[in-house]
């Protein structure tokens, strides 16, 4: 027994193999369960980009397959998930491309001719072309270098883009000089076509820099006739700042534009140092380049700054009055309390108007507005006075009654202000009008029977006079190009402005400088002409006829047709465009004369007055006022704000320029930022 059972306990062969077959099945049955209990999952989501243009698809015998969207094209899917052969596809799918392409936003072409295109899908987006239009649009807009560090701005701009990045400050600097490189160099390509251009200056110092700069603007018509205006240059002007210094840097600037030889007028303000800078700029275009009328209408004085002078002496001799006013309107607006019982007054006294005008230090017109819209506000200031016993700065009511009378007298000179100011490019010819209407009502208004006014306006005369007191020719020409004025409006509005003798004097030295103009442009005309045959000939060209394909025999009765031509010219001259248009009927406007543009009426006349139609186009851009120099710095106070003044000189030059051209081509206002 004891044998039987130590023989049974070992185990044989045959029982160690059926032992491994059992635990191999074993394993099976495992991981049999495992991959059941795998397989019964959720599929694990495709995460890579190529599946939004590619599908899964089950062929006919079970083979899954992955298919593009655009061509159908079935590529095998791999066992380890690999895209690899799928991206290949794609960039050499032409039907992809094709999508692609159609998918882009096309913006149509704005009125200066550019086309912005915005690409809208992954995979083309540019950085740099970000960039570009980021310095872009904070030089329009005249926003810091700093805004591109915002935090608001960069969320919406990765929220928007996945593929922005931020941009440093130092950065966006960098790349508004590049900018502003590649606008000069397009914008010294437009003046290369430029044949005539006029200019304004300007000077400006700044109290919180001790630094000064000088604003060099041209103005031009380009071949549409369409009016344009630059800021050329916005340097920083170091001292000595003398007449010969400045002619200096004027010249420098217009060298490096290239337009030195084209310089038709400058405009400048009424100062001692501006005459000694016309003076040298004349003696430097005329060797350079000859100057219109013997370099006569060179120079021209800003009408502006004229009435401005011709005003101050007005309002000075009321500047108590004005003070009390002033204060008023500042004591009434500083408190929500006092505006409170401003209100409750107009609404018992019924009065139409609601709110008072503050008066800005640096717009000479706008103490006008101030003192116009406060006298219809009289009779509330003694109202206000017995309610607050703080307020000490009524008028008294024969100080209302001198601003009543000062007021009728301003009204003629706003109405030229509001012109001046109403206008981004007033032509010369709309200013006559208005100096008539002020010198009509000056010498009127000089033998009043009231005292204080005829005292007033006496010493208003005498500045006037000084300005004016003389013909001013380039005024004068310019209306004559007026189709609807011409040489009548002269024959009507000079006796009125000027004694009979001298009226008379000054029509003969308007037609005098009328004819010499106009015989400026024929010899130009003609040496064009003549530049031109040159030129044909001198490349070889040949008449139709001889050499260029077979002769045509001419009868001989036709060989003295050119010598015939010659003496009909010598005996009967052709008549002067100057003499056919002065000799026609003024044109007779529809509506509002003020509304009449000469330009639009020379533009449709051009083929009939080829050579007067030029003389016009340049004469009638030449600016009379040198706001438009002045509004480079701000619209109304003039001014450079306090981060454009904190800047480098040479980034205030680009900063300044570059907002000018931008705002021009893309038709944006520059607001008014008044004190």
């Amino acid at each position: 027994m004891a044998s039987d059972d130590t023989s049974s306990s070992t185990p044989t062969l045959d029982d160690v193999d059926d032992c491994v077959t059992i635990r191999a099945v074993d394993r099976c049955n495992v991981y049999a369960s495992t991959c059941g209990t795998e397989a019964s999952r959720k599929k694990r989501a495709k995460t890579s980009a190529v599946w939004s243009e590619f599908r899964e698809v089950v062929l006919s015998r079970g083979t899954k397959k992955a298919e593009c969207i655009h061509y159908k094209t079935k590529l095998k899917m791999t066992a380890i998930g690999s895209t690899t052969q799928f991206n290949r596809h794609l960039k050499r799918c032409a039907k992809r491309k094709d999508f692609l392409r159609q998918q882009q936003i096309n913006f149509p072409a704005s009125s200066q001719g550019t086309n912005t295109i915005l690409l809208a899908l992954r995979g083309q987006f540019s950085m740099l072309k970000i960039r570009e239009l980021i310095a872009h649009w904070l030089m329009m807009h005249e926003h810091p270098f700093s805004v591109v560090n915002e935090k608001g701005l960069n969320n919406m701009l990765k929220y928007g883009i996945p593929e922005w990045s931020l941009i440093s400050h130092n950065t966006c600097k960098n790349d508004c000089f590049k900018v502003f490189d590649n606008e000069k160099q397009k914008l010294k390509t437009i003046l290369k076509g430029v044949r005539k251009i006029s200019l304004t200056t300007y000077l400006w110092s700044l109290d919180n820099q001790r630094i000064e700069y000088m604003v060099l603007t041209g103005h031009w018509i380009d071949e549409n006739w369409k009016l344009n205006r630059r800021v050329l240059n916005f340097v920083h002007f170091p001292p000595p700042r003398t007449g010969v210094a400045i002619s200096d840097v004027i010249f420098k600037c217009l060298m490096e534009w290239g337009i030195e030889a084209k310089v038709h007028t400058i405009s400048v303000d009424n100062v001692a140092i501006d005459d000694v800078v016309v003076k040298v700029l004349r003696e430097n275009f005329q060797a350079t380049g000859k100057l219109m009328c013997g370099g006569k209408l060179f120079h021209v004085r800003c009408c502006a700054h004229i009435l401005n002078l011709v005003v101050q002496d007005d309002l000075y001799q009321i500047r108590h009055i004005t003070k009390d006013i002033r204060d008023s309107v500042v004591y009434i607006n500083s408190s929500e309390s006092r505006l409170k019982v401003f209100s409750e007054i107009v609404l018992q006294r019924r009065l139409p108007f609601r709110k008072l005008i503050f008066y800005c230090k640096t717009r000479w017109n706008s103490t006008y507005d101030m003192l116009a819209t406060t006298i219809k506000f009289k009779r509330f200031f003694r109202s206000f006075e017995e309610r607050d016993i703080s307020y000490q700065y009524c008028p008294k009511e024969e100080d209302w009654d001198k601003v009543e009378k000062i007021c009728e007298i301003l009204k003629v000179f706003s109405g030229a202000t509001n012109l001046i100011s109403g206008s981004d490019y007033p032509t010369s010819n709309l200013f006559l009008k208005q100096v008539c209407s002020i010198k009509i009502m000056l010498d009127s208004k000089s033998e009043h029977e009231d005292e204080f006014i005829r005292t007033l306006v006496w010493k208003m005369k005498q500045k006037f006079d000084i300005y004016w007191g003389e013909c001013n020719l380039l005024m004068i020409v310019a209306t004559v190009l007026d189709t609807i004025l011409k040489m009548r409006v002269i024959q009507w509005v000079f006796p009125k402005m000027y004694p009979e003798a001298e009226a008379q004097a000054n029509i003969v030295i308007v037609w005098d400088a009328l004819y010499e103009v106009y015989g400026e442009y024929v010899d130009a005309s003609r040496a064009l002409t003549a530049t031109c045959a040159s030129t044909s000939e001198g490349d070889g060209l040949q008449v139709v006829g001889e050499g260029s394909g077979p002769a045509v025999d001419r009868p001989e009765v036709w060989d003295g047709f050119s010598e015939f031509l010659d003496v009909v010219k010598t005996v009967e001259p052709t008549k002067l465009e100057l003499d056919c248009y002065l000799g026609e009927e003024c044109h007779k406007c529809v509506g509002d004369p003020m509304a009449f543009d000469a330009l639009t009426w020379w533009k449709t006349n051009a083929t009939k007055f080829p050579i007067l139609s030029t003389m016009a186009r340049d004469i009638l851009i030449i600016p009379i006022t040198m706001v438009t120099s002045e509004f480079a710095f701000n619209a109304g106070s003039r001014v450079i704000d306090t981060y454009q003044s904190s800047l480098a000189p040479d980034t205030v030059e680009m900063f300044l320029c570059r907002c000018d051209w931008c705002q021009t081509l893309n038709g944006v206002k520059k607001w008014c930022k008044e004190e």
